[in-house]
Parts: structure tokens; sequence; C-alpha cells
């Protein structure tokens, strides 16, 4: 695998420094779940660190900020699939939104809230919902490139989420602190639940709950779940 200069300098920061670390606990040094690390420097998610992330993690491997900043972006990765580009609109540049808008995307997948049939992602877009642009970055506190609606399908969360409700999700919030409503993929499909950290578990670990009492709730490593988003806002029809 071919890495980019800031991906190997993270890797030999991490291989050299004294007292040992690893990615999983330099991760959660940062802040971040466990497998950051792991999914920036072998998944190209995200493609650049952040200047929080770069201050952070400059700290705990004892390097300059300056040293783990990309000179140029790196290439995107391919994903499968992807729509044809004529066919796919980023959320923020669509054209025909109505002056003071941001147009998000629905996704056309069903986030199972109970047992789901397994879903391949986040890819295809469904329809587009226009929000206020002062909604989006004040109320939701979100840039609109990263939020996507998707529907619930199932009864794990009622009365709190129902079947057929929309949720949107800030798929650049993927860290349980604090505690909250996410999207994840279980395994089996992608699920929302509510997601907390669980305070000084060594590996890392989150308890993951459901709102109807029927279903138990259970606990995973926290490199074992793979975070989608945090839920931010819900449509129901009445």
């Amino acid at each position: 695998m071919n890495l980019d200069p800031v991906r190997l300098k993270v890797l030999n920061l991490i291989k050299d420094r004294k007292p040992p670390t690893d990615m999983k606990n330099a991760s959660i040094a940062m802040g971040r779940n466990a497998a950051y690390l792991h999914q920036f420097v072998y998944r190209g998610t995200p493609k650049v660190l952040s200047e929080d992330d770069r201050e952070t993690l400059s700290e705990h491997l004892g390097c300059k900020p300056i040293d783990l900043k990309h000179e140029k972006t790196p290439p995107r990765k391919p994903r499968r699939k992807v729509a044809p580009r004529e066919n796919r609109v980023a959320p923020s540049s669509m054209t025909g939104v109505p002056e003071g808008y941001l147009a998000i995307p629905e996704i056309d997948v069903r986030a199972s809230a109970g047992p789901g049939a397994l879903n391949d992602g986040l890819e295809e877009t469904k329809e587009m919902w226009f929000f206020p642009d002062p909604v989006i970055r004040h109320e939701f506190r979100a840039r609109p490139d990263d939020l996507r609606m998707i529907t619930i399908d199932g009864d794990s969360m009622e009365p709190l989420l129902a079947s057929g409700d929309r949720i949107l999700i800030d798929t650049s919030q993927r860290i349980p602190v604090p505690p909250g409503i996410f999207v994840i993929w279980d395994g089996m499909g992608l699920v929302a639940k509510r997601i907390e950290h669980e305070p000084n578990s060594e590996p890392p670990k989150v308890i993951i709950k459901s709102v109807n009492p029927e279903y138990e709730t259970y606990e995973r490593d926290a490199e074992e779940v793979h975070m989608i988003g945090r839920v931010v806002w819900t449509s129901r029809r009445l």
C-alpha cells in the first residue's frame, strides 16, 4: 500500500515514540474513537487532519503540528457504487436551490432501528431536502456537506424514533461524547441506537442501547463499532 508522506510520518512517529504508543491510544489521546488513526492512515478517512487534530496528535507524538500537515490534498480513493458523475450533485453546490437555502441529500437506504437488512452504505441520493442556511450552521451547528437524510425502519427506538421517520445525521460526529443517538453499522446493517462511552474501559468500549425496553442493551469494543454519524434532527408524519 502506497501511503503519502504525512501518513508515513504518523506511522514512524508512533513506532518510535517513547514511552510507547499505538494508533488506538494515539487516537484516544486526540479525543477520537479508537479506530480513528487506523482509518486515516489505511482508509484515507479523513483525507487530511484538521488543525485541531494536528495540534493534539503532535503533542502526543512529540512533533510540530506543521509536520502533520499535507502540502496538497491526497487524491480521493475510489468508492463502491458511486453514481455516474453527471448524476451526482454536491449538497452545497446544487443548482436551482432557493436563495438562502442549502440542499441536503436523502440517501436511498433504510436505516434499521430494529433487526435490519444488509445495507451497502450511504451512496445513492434519493431526494433533496432544503434547509435555511442559518438553521444548518447555527441550529444544527454543521457543515451542509456532512449532513445526510435517511429513513428509519424498525421499532427498537420507539417511541423516540418510529418506523418511517426521517432522521438527519451529521457524518462528521462519530464520537459518543456526549452520549446521543447515532446511526452505526452493526455488522448486519445500519441501525439507529443510543451510544454511550463506557468510562475507564480498556480497551475502550461503548454501550449500545435501544429506547424500546423489549430490546437488550449490549456492549462492544469501540474499534468494532462503525459510527456513521450523530442524529441531529428528525421529521415525522402525523
